[in-house]
């Protein structure tokens, strides 16, 4: 099982965002996104959303076209954490949360609901947050505030074999070091719950330590895909990002200058 983008273009304003980009996240596995500001990091996963549609190229769930599957059926399978999200009204954390919950049609969960509330607010440290003001909160502590809810999006009440995948776009912004790895360790731990994972970072030693392959894109195109340790090396590195990047080994560890 997996989610892929396969032969991807996409143009705006006659500008070539995407081109010939493919892609493949295996359940499972993690699979992190670098690459500097602008290079289409943000675009490519809108595309596997659905949010936009590619000028050609497709986007494949578990062998069937994402054309194919239904607003519901994706809202299952797969669950966002965008980049910016921001709130108008003044809802409170724990509305913010429910938000994530679904109908879950032929999964009978309906009794859970508390269960799963309690297990992934504790998880993600924000339980003692639920009766505040989501809008009263720091940048930090709404970023935690809406991964609890993409963590609760695809709750099972036990290990489950449905093909599921996380999606999240600099999850780790504006968190502190403790809270970053919070953040990190969790993904790493619905990995070995078969959960697929693609994660837009710009911290290369995050991507090298907690990824299982790195994808490096720039204007638009996918420069490298593979595991951390094949693609992450000096004279690759410093071309991507144009400025002196060392990389060292055993353990691989990123250094800027």
């Amino acid at each position: 099982m997996s989610l892929k983008l396969e032969s991807v273009n996409l143009k705006l304003d006659n500008r070539q965002i995407l081109k010939d980009v493919s892609i493949e996240i295996n359940e499972g596995e993690i699979v992190s996104v670098i690459g500097p500001n602008g290079a289409g990091k943000s675009t490519l996963l809108n595309i596997l959303t659905g949010d936009i549609n590619p000028d050609s190229g497709n986007t494949i769930y578990d062998k069937k076209s994402l054309s194919q599957i239904s607003i519901q059926e994706r809202a299952f399978t797969r669950s966002v954490m965008s980049q910016m999200q921001t709130l108008v009204f003044n809802f409170s954390v724990k509305d913010v949360i429910e938000m994530g919950w679904l109908q879950r049609g032929n999964y009978d969960f309906s009794n859970n609901f508390s269960k799963a509330f309690d297990s992934i607010t504790k998880e993600c440290n924000v339980n003692n947050l639920v009766n505040r003001k989501f809008n009263s909160l720091s940048g930090g502590e709404q970023r935690r505030v809406h991964f609890a809810r993409t963590l609760l999006q695809l709750w099972r009440p036990s290990r489950s074999n449905d093909p599921r995948y996380l999606l999240l776009d600099e999850p780790t912004a504006n968190l502190d070091l403790s809270s970053e790895m919070l953040l990190m360790n969790i993904l790493k731990s619905r990995s070995s719950q078969n959960v697929g994972v693609l994660v837009i970072l710009h911290d290369l030693n995050l991507a090298s330590h907690f990824a299982d392959k790195i994808a490096i894109i720039k204007d638009g195109e996918i420069r490298a895909f593979g595991e951390p340790k094949d693609v992450m090396k000096d004279d690759f590195l410093t071309s991507v990002y144009e400025v002196p990047i060392t990389v060292q080994r055993d353990p691989l560890k990123i250094h800027y200058y």
